[in-house]
C-alpha cells in the first residue's frame, strides 16, 4: 500500500501507471467501470440498527483516503459527498484474489463497496464489504497527510485537492451552497420572481467600475461584461413584475484583495411600492432566517476580532453625517471646505489624493476610520447624493439620499435604496455622472423610465460576502470555489 510519502511524484505516477497498465493487461479497466450507491456514507452510518450487525445491506461509494493493513484484513476510510465511512475488508470475506488486488489499490483511488453495517470494538460503524470495484485509478497522489496542502496558492489553484483533504474547508464551501439555496427559498417564498438579465450588455450600468471589455464577432461591436444587476432589473418593473430578483455573477476590472474578486456574486431585489426601509425589514428577515436556519444560531464569532455578532432583534441605525462627526470630532465638518477636510483626514492618519472631490474626502474618512470598526449589524443611513445617482433624495435634505448601507462585521454588506422613479431627475442624475462622456450613459434605460415605474425599494447583497460573514472566513477566495488567480508562470 503507496501512502508512504515519494520524494518524487513522477516517480509515484510511474508506479501507479504500471498498475494500471498490469489491469488492463489483465482485461479490467476501471475506467470502464461504475457502481450504482445506494447510500451515503452518513446514510449508511445512521442506517445501522445497535444489536442488529450485519443485517444492513448497503452499496457506498468514494475516494479511498485512509488505509490501514492489518495483513488478512484492511481498515479504510472512503471519502464522499456527505463525508468519511470505514470499510472492514477480510480476505476471507472477499475472496483470495479480490483481496490480494485490494491491497493494491493506493490512496486516491475511488471504489465502490457493497457489504452490511455493523460496529466495531472501538464503537465505529462500519462497513464488513463483501465486494468492491475499482472505478476510477488515481494516477497522482493526494497531499501528504499530515501536512495538506502546505502553498496557501495551491489550496486555490487546486481546489479539487483541497475539498478532499480539507473538510473546514469542504464543510465552507458546502455551506455556501446551502446558503445560496435558502436565500433563494426565502425570496420565493414572499412573492419575488428570479429572473435572469443580460451579462453582455452595451453599457456598462448600474455602478461606478471599470468594466471589462469584449468584442462580438457577429454584431460586429463591443460589449461589456456586466458591473451590476440593476438597470435591467428595473426595467422588469416597468413591465410590471412588482417582485424580481437575481443572484448571478458581476465583472469589475479591479483590483484583488481579501474582500474583492474580479468575478463576484450578486444578488439584487426590487419590490414594487416599498422604499429603503422596506429593504431595511426584507434584509434583516432574511439573514435572520439564515441564521436560525442554516446555521442554527442567531450569533457568530467575528473571524478577525473574535467578536460575538448578534443577529436576533432590532439592529441599530445611525446616519452617516452623525458617524462622520462622531469620528472626526468636528460637528462643523460638513460646513467645511475641501481643504479644510483633506488637511484634518490626513490629521487622522488617511492618505488623501489631491484630485478627490469633497465627499470622497468625507467618504474616505468613512471607509477606513468608521466602517472597519461597525461589527454588530447596522444601518448607515442617508449616505451623500454623489454616491449614488440611481436613488431618491431626501425630502428634508437635498444633500443626501434615501439608502442605507448595511455594515457587519466591518464590511458593508448591503446596500439599498429608494429607487429614484422620477425619469427626469434621473437623466439630470446620469448627465452629472458620466459628463461629457454621453455613451456611458444608458439612455434605453431612461426611456424605459418615461413609461413609468413604480416606486420601490431595491437591494444588493454581495453573496460572497455574506458567506463570509456567516462561515467565519478570512477572505473572499475561501468562500469561492475557484478564484481568480494569476495564470500559472504569468
Amino acid at each position: 500500500m503507496s501512502d508512504t510519502p515519494a520524494a518524487n511524484t513522477n516517480d509515484l505516477f510511474a508506479v501507479r501507471l504500471g498498475k494500471l497498465q498490469e489491469m488492463r493487461a489483465a482485461g479490467f479497466d476501471p475506467f470502464r467501470a461504475n457502481v450504482s450507491p445506494t447510500h451515503t456514507s452518513a446514510e449508511a452510518v445512521a442506517a445501522h440498527v445497535d444489536g442488529q450487525d450485519y443485517t444492513v445491506p448497503v452499496t457506498v461509494a468514494g475516494r479511498l483516503t485512509v488505509f490501514r493493513d492489518g495483513g488478512k484484513s484492511c481498515f479504510v476510510k472512503i471519502l464522499d459527498r456527505a463525508g468519511l465511512v470505514q470499510l472492514f475488508v477480510k480476505k476471507d470475506q472477499v475472496g483470495e484474489a479480490a483481496y490480494a488486488a485490494f491491497k493494491k489499490l493506493d490512496l486516491g483511488d475511488i471504489i465502490g463497496a457493497t457489504g452490511t453495517m455493523f460496529r466495531t470494538k472501538s464503537g465505529e460503524v462500519t462497513v464488513r464489504v463483501d465486494s468492491y470495484t475499482l472505478v476510477s485509478k488515481a494516477l497522482r497522489p493526494l497531499p501528504e497527510k499530515w501536512h495538506g496542502l502546505a502553498d496557501p496558492e495551491q489550496v486555490y489553484r487546486q481546489r479539487y485537492l483541497d475539498l478532499i483533504v480539507n473538510q473546514e474547508s469542504r464543510q465552507r464551501l458546502m455551506l455556501r451552497a446551502r446558503l445560496v439555496s435558502a436565500v433563494r427559498q426565502f425570496f420565493a417564498g414572499r412573492g419575488f420572481l428570479e429572473v435572469e438579465t443580460p451579462i453582455l450588455q452595451n453599457v456598462a450600468g448600474g455602478a461606478a467600475a471599470r468594466p471589462f471589455v469584449t468584442h462580438h464577432n457577429a454584431l460586429g461591436c463591443d460589449f461589456f461584461l456586466r458591473i451590476a444587476l440593476e438597470l435591467y432589473l428595473k426595467r422588469l418593473l416597468v413591465g410590471g413584475f412588482d417582485r424580481v430578483f437575481e443572484i448571478g455573477r458581476n465583472f469589475r476590472n479591479e483590483g484583488i484583495s481579501r474582500r474583492h474578486n474580479p468575478e463576484f456574486t450578486m444578488l439584487e431585489i426590487y419590490q414594487a411600492y416599498s422604499d429603503y426601509r422596506g429593504m431595511m425589514t426584507l434584509v434583516r428577515d432574511l439573514i435572520q432566517t439564515l441564521c436560525r436556519d442554516v446555521l442554527g444560531k442567531m450569533e457568530i464569532t467575528h473571524a478577525a476580532t473574535g467578536e460575538a455578532i448578534q443577529f436576533d432583534g432590532e439592529w441599530r441605525e445611525a446616519k452617516y453625517k452623525d458617524l462622520i462627526i462622531a469620528e472626526t470630532g468636528d460637528a462643523d465638518w460638513f460646513s467645511r471646505t475641501k481643504e479644510e477636510k483633506t488637511a484634518k483626514a490626513r490629521a487622522l492618519g488617511l492618505e488623501i489624493h489631491p484630485g478627490w472631490e469633497d465627499f470622497e474626502v468625507t467618504n474616505e474618512v468613512f471607509g477606513k476610520r468608521i466602517e472597519p470598526k461597525l461589527i454588530q449589524p447596522t444601518f448607515v443611513t442617508h449616505l451623500p447624493k454623489e454616491l449614488c445617482p440611481l436613488a431618491k433624495i431626501t425630502a428634508d435634505d437635498p444633500t443626501t439620499i434615501d439608502v442605507f448601507e448595511l455594515c457587519i462585521g466591518g464590511m458593508e454588506v448591503a446596500p439599498a435604496y429608494s429607487e429614484q422613479n422620477d425619469p427626469l431627475v434621473q437623466r439630470q442624475m446620469f448627465e452629472a455622472q458620466v459628463g461629457e462622456d454621453i455613451q456611458k450613459m444608458d439612455t434605453d434605460f431612461l426611456t424605459a423610465l418615461e413609461h413609468g415605474m413604480p416606486p420601490a425599494g431595491g437591494m444588493g447583497i454581495g453573496i460572497d460576502r455574506l458567506c463570509i460573514l456567516l462561515t467565519g472566513a478570512e477572505s473572499i477566495r475561501d468562500v469561492i470555489l475557484f478564484p481568480q488567480l494569476r495564470p500559472q508562470g504569468a
